[in-house]
């Protein structure tokens, strides 16, 4: 499968992976910020991309950052239909109490990964079928 990449400006990398099977191909930040504690921030990648049909990207975060810097996605994951062809733009959350997280050019600040989908027609029934489950949610699992 390839992935169709446009970059927008001068600024922009193109989405690598790090290692070879890797499910996420890092994308990089084309611009700087400054985000404060409990703060959150839309960072551009300078890059658009054409989902092959039948696929969506999400965007997912990086593992390091949450770690070393309390870093997270608004809306993790963030879903790119294959139909988007705008620039690709991160939601940063920063949850450090205390710090400001600085985004500088070139930065790796998430990462996207291709998954198949399925498309299914809405159809309106009276009723659903039993399941063993039933309508249990949050904590119906136990502990």
């Amino acid at each position: 499968m390839e992935l169709a990449v446009a970059k927008l400006n001068d600024t922009a990398v193109l989405p690598t992976r790090a290692h070879e099977g890797d499910a996420g191909l890092d994308l990089y930040a084309c611009e700087a910020a400054h985000i404060g504690p409990g703060e959150r921030w839309s960072v551009g990648t300078g890059v658009a991309v054409e989902i092959p049909d039948g696929n969506a990207g999400l965007v997912v975060p990086r593992s390091g950052l949450a770690r070393d810097h309390g870093i997270s996605l608004v809306n993790s994951p963030g879903l790119i239909d294959s139909g988007y062809r705008g620039e690709l733009r991160v939601l940063l959350l920063n949850n450090d109490p205390a710090d400001i997280f600085r985004v500088a050019v070139g930065d790796r600040i998430a990462q996207l990964v291709l998954v198949p989908i399925a498309v299914a027609n809405v159809v309106e029934v009276p009723a659903l079928a039993e399941s063993a489950r039933g309508d249990g949610g949050f904590g119906s699992s136990g502990r």
